[in-house]
């Protein structure tokens, strides 16, 4: 592993001083369809670790704070698309749930969703069970969808078994799993088309998570109710482009002190970040960058510490890159652009304090890199 360290140059906008600098380690560059990094503690020794999922490699791996050394998971399956871990604490072990078997095309797609545990050792091999098939299983998520502490996983397939490119007409079943007993439960088909992302929220601080969906349909948000019961509502329409170049791609709920927005990649695989601000008329579409190609990775953190969530996304296609968005008004009426990595095609990002100095760092993993961003605070 190559350690490379670049004080990032965030453009004239860094003059500004309650902007976040950040400094660039490279953790690994190696892995080839680098497609999703999770921040996570997976040894349990208090500092948080990175996953790498990358699809055209013959491992899962994750990588050791502080030194970034490298693990196998898992090794042998192919097509990986995504996963989550959750740490229930105490004597409970940790769980990931990973999803195989990925093809944009429903027809070809085995969709295999399996369950990994560690033995005593995280650092050796993980055990590993298939607990479900469901074609283009594309994005896992635990959540704790009742309030009970007791976190689900949730599967949100790509598309429908029966659909097919380029306008994927079907309905597509977004479904999760109880731990230990790992029975696929519906929460609901309404989608038809591509659901592309989903974000676990906290909708309106009840204690019982949401899910939020970016999908052809634009942006809802499904919340299951005290009497078992499922509402979907919608925040946004999308792109209003007909399909397969309309809706949603991506999404994520951020804050602006005591308010909130959603954002999200527009449309699929889309050139836009969109920012939907709550008004009068429901949620107000706002387009705050048209400039991106192929856009993938989407999140939101508050990285200087001013009670205002920034937009960190990145780019596949040409000239692919990763950006950060910041508001320049309480309301979120106005944002400014700046470039976090323009060598960096980010496929997804994380955000989590990854050398316990307090503040929030960034981990992006694209093309065939995985990289960390130390948060160095505002400029001085």
């Amino acid at each position: 592993m190559r350690l490379c360290i670049r004080l990032l140059a965030l453009g004239a906008a860094l003059g500004a001083s309650s902007q976040a600098q950040f400094r660039e380690h490279v953790v690994a560059e190696d892995l080839k369809g680098a497609y999703q990094v999770v921040a996570a503690d997976v040894n349990r020794d208090a500092r948080v670790d990175l996953i790498g999922l990358a699809m055209n490699i013959g491992e899962l791996v994750w990588f050791e704070n502080p030194g970034w050394q490298r693990h196998a998971i898992t090794q042998g399956l192919k097509s990986w698309i995504n996963l989550d871990l959750y740490d229930p604490g105490g004597s409970a072990t940790p769980t990931i749930v990973l999803a195989t078997g990925f093809s944009m095309e429903p027809a070809k797609s085995v969709g295999i969703v399996h369950v990994l545990q560690p033995g005593k050792d995280p650092k050796e091999p993980w055990g590993i069970k298939e607990i479900d098939r469901l074609p283009t299983s594309h994005r896992i998520r635990f959540a704790d969808l009742d309030g009970s502490g007791k976190k689900v996983a949730v599967n949100a397939p790509l598309a429908g078994a029966g659909a097919a490119s380029p306008d994927y007409r079907d309905k597509v079943p977004l479904v999760f799993y109880r731990p230990g007993v790992w029975k696929r439960e519906l929460i609901s088909d309404d989608f038809d088309g591509v659901l592309h992302g989903i974000a676990i929220v906290d909708w309106d601080g009840d204690g019982r998570q949401e899910i939020l969906t970016a999908s052809f349909q634009g942006v809802h948000l499904l919340k299951l109710g005290k009497d078992g019961r499922w509402t979907r509502t919608q925040i946004g329409t999308g792109n209003p482009n007909p399909r397969p170049k309309g809706g949603s791609s991506d999404v994520a709920l951020g804050k602006l002190g005591k308010g909130r927005f959603v954002c999200a990649i527009e449309p699929w695989h889309g050139n836009e970040i969109v920012v939907y601000r709550e008004g009068a008329k429901g949620w107000e579409r706002m387009v705050i960058d048209d400039t991106l190609d192929g856009g993938h990775a989407l999140l939101t953190a508050d990285l200087d510490g001013d009670g205002r969530d920034e937009i960190v996304s990145g780019y596949r296609g040409k000239g692919g890159r990763t950006y950060i968005y910041s508001a320049d008004t309480p309301d979120g009426a106005k944002w400014t652009r700046r470039t976090l990595d323009e060598n960096m095609p980010a496929a997804a990002c994380a955000a989590a304090d990854l050398n316990g100095d307090g503040r929030l760092d960034l981990a992006c993993t694209g093309a065939s890199s995985l990289k960390w961003y130390e948060n160095l605070g505002p400029a001085r």
